[in-house]
C-alpha cells in the first residue's frame, strides 16, 4: 500500500526530466485493500455460525417457564444418551467430576449450574450427577427442559406467545 510510480512518455515541457524518467505518484490506491476486506468479511460471515458447537441432547418437555438471564454465564453439565458427562463442552471422567467441580466452584462467585440430561437417561444417573454437583459446591441446580410439554392435568402448553 505504498506510493506508486507513474512513468510519463516524453518531456511534456518539464525541466530536468529526461525521457523515461519516473515521477512519484502522491495518491494511494485503496481498491485492492477494499477488495481484500470485503472478501474477509464474507468469509467471517459464512464461518461464524459454524463455530458454535453444541451437543445433541433430546431434552424432556415440561410446562415450566424459562428462568431469567444472569450476568455471569452459568456452569452447564450435560448427560448424553450414551452416558457421557460433559462439563460445558468438555467430556469429563465421572471419577474426576467432583474434584473438577470443587476447583471451578472456588473460582466462581455464583453457585448456579444448569443440568441438561437426555430424556432417555435413567433417573438414578441424573440424581448421581446432582449429588456430585452438590458435593462439588454447587447448591443452586437448574434442570434444563424444553417448553411445551404436557401438564399434570393432561393438557399441553402452547409455545406460541
Amino acid at each position: 500500500m505504498g506510493a506508486g510510480v507513474v512513468k510519463r512518455q516524453g518531456g511534456g515541457g518539464r525541466r530536468g526530466r529526461r525521457r523515461g524518467q519516473s515521477a512519484a505518484m502522491s495518491e494511494i490506491n485503496v481498491t485492492p485493500f477494499v477488495d481484500v476486506m470485503l472478501v474477509l468479511l464474507i468469509i467471517f460471515m459464512v464461518a461464524a455460525p459454524m463455530m458454535t458447537v453444541g451437543v445433541p441432547v433430546e431434552l424432556p418437555e415440561t410446562a415450566a417457564t424459562a428462568l431469567p438471564q444472569e450476568s455471569e454465564d452459568p456452569l452447564s453439565i450435560t448427560l448424553t444418551a450414551d452416558g457421557r458427562v460433559l462439563l460445558m463442552n468438555n467430556e469429563e471422567p465421572q471419577d474426576e467430576l467432583v474434584t473438577k467441580l470443587r476447583a471451578i466452584a472456588a473460582e466462581r462467585t455464583d453457585d448456579k449450574v444448569f443440568l441438561r440430561a437426555d430424556g432417555s437417561i435413567p433417573y438414578e444417573k441424573v440424581v448421581q450427577v446432582m449429588g456430585a454437583l452438590n458435593a462439588g459446591g454447587f447448591r443452586n441446580i437448574g434442570l434444563v427442559t424444553e417448553q411445551g410439554g404436557p401438564r399434570l392435568d393432561g393438557s399441553s402448553v402452547s409455545t406460541e406467545n
